[in-house]
């Protein structure tokens, strides 16, 4: 099996790992920018981009550390170079572009979100297909049928706003905290989901898609009335202060409560249309326990297998990188020193 070594840059967590073959991970080293970014409820590129200069040479370096081998060992060069923010593609790509050429190891580029869809093999079986593979994270909120690891088609996704984008901004309407899946989840815990009444998406008929802009507004309105006014003097006559702990926890559940509804009327139409022998998901929001709960429901009310990577492979890692771009070179699938990284890239569309 190759040994490949791994580079994951695509937003704010600096990411490498080495694996052996696809599944086989030796090691996977993230270091997150959380504490960076937390003040602005939001990543800043700019920072982004500049904390990635500073901490991804030490985190290659402690990845074959801890792996037990050396650059040399390697046989190839994997990075995720699209979709995501242009200056922290630019630093992994530049990276693995320059170890590449200075070993004449093949470079193989990977789309952050085929990696994603493949992470439920990290140390574990491999996938069976036909597959319905759910991705939910910040950015993306996607249903997809993959055939085999490389092919895969679009079966719908979200028309706005993305779930775990969703799920920071409610956060930051209760202050809760940033990232705000963990701390939206925690609070959650405390309320009621039935307390407050909240839109749900609902698909038309059996297309797949999905949509939280609605629902953010309508938190909003929840916590703090609707406005009054128009434009810049448009106010709101109420504040987060008026609002009682009980309520906020309430808010949290009842948003959860929803938010997790909407991604699975999508997900249960893929589902009962193609009838998948898998089940799987990726992506930071899968790890949401009523998220992991419902799909594991559905898998057992369907006989179908339920794939759901452990939750250090939910969030951006490079371990599927590498693992992902075994499948790449299998193939080969190897590309020239002028790979270029892109914001955008869709898959699985015609």
């Amino acid at each position: 099996m190759p040994l490949i070594l791994g580079i994951e840059t695509s937003c704010d967590e600096s990411a490498a790992a080495v694996t052996d073959g696809p599944r086989r991970v030796l090691s996977s080293i993230v270091a997150t920018q959380h504490d960076l970014h937390e003040e602005y409820a939001g990543v800043v590129p700019e920072i982004a981009s500049r904390a990635h200069l500073q901490r991804l040479m030490p985190v290659i370096e402690t990845a074959l550390h801890d792996a037990k081998v050396s650059l040399q060992d390697l046989d190839a060069i994997a990075v995720g170079h699209t979709p995501g923010l242009i200056g922290s593609l630019l630093v992994g790509v530049s990276a693995a572009k320059a170890l590449a050429w200075s070993l004449n190891r093949p470079l193989i580029g990977v789309h952050h979100l085929l990696a994603h869809l493949h992470a439920p093999a990290l140390d574990d079986e491999p996938i069976t297909f036909p597959a319905i593979s759910l991705l939910a994270s910040g950015g993306h909120t996607s249903v997809y049928l993959q055939t085999s690891p490389l092919e895969v088609r679009l079966l719908g996704s979200t028309i706005d706003d993305a779930v775990g984008e969703a799920f920071d901004k409610v956060s930051t309407m209760l202050e809760a905290g940033y990232p705000g899946g963990p701390h939206i989840e925690r609070l959650a815990r405390q309320g009621d989901s039935t307390a407050v009444d909240l839109p749900i998406f609902k698909p038309r008929g059996d297309t797949i898609s999905f949509s939280y802009a609605g629902l953010k507004t309508a938190v909003l309105y929840a916590l703090r009335g609707h406005p009054t006014g128009r434009g810049k003097e448009s106010t709101f006559p109420r504040s987060l202060a008026d609002c009682s702990p009980q309520r906020r926890a309430d808010l949290a559940a009842s948003f959860q409560r929803c938010a997790i509804e909407a991604i699975m009327r999508g997900v249960r139409i893929a589902v009962n249309t193609h009838k998948p022998t898998s089940l799987c998901g990726g992506g930071g929001v899968l790890a949401n326990e009523l998220l992991r709960e419902q799909m594991n429901t559905l898998a057992k009310e369907n006989g179908t297998t339920l794939r759901i990577p452990p939750m250090q492979y939910c969030i951006d890692n490079a371990a599927m990188i590498a693992g992902f771009a075994s499948h790449r070179l299998t193939a080969g699938q190897v590309d020239a020193l002028d790979l270029q990284a892109q914001p955008r890239k869709a898959i699985g569309t015609s």
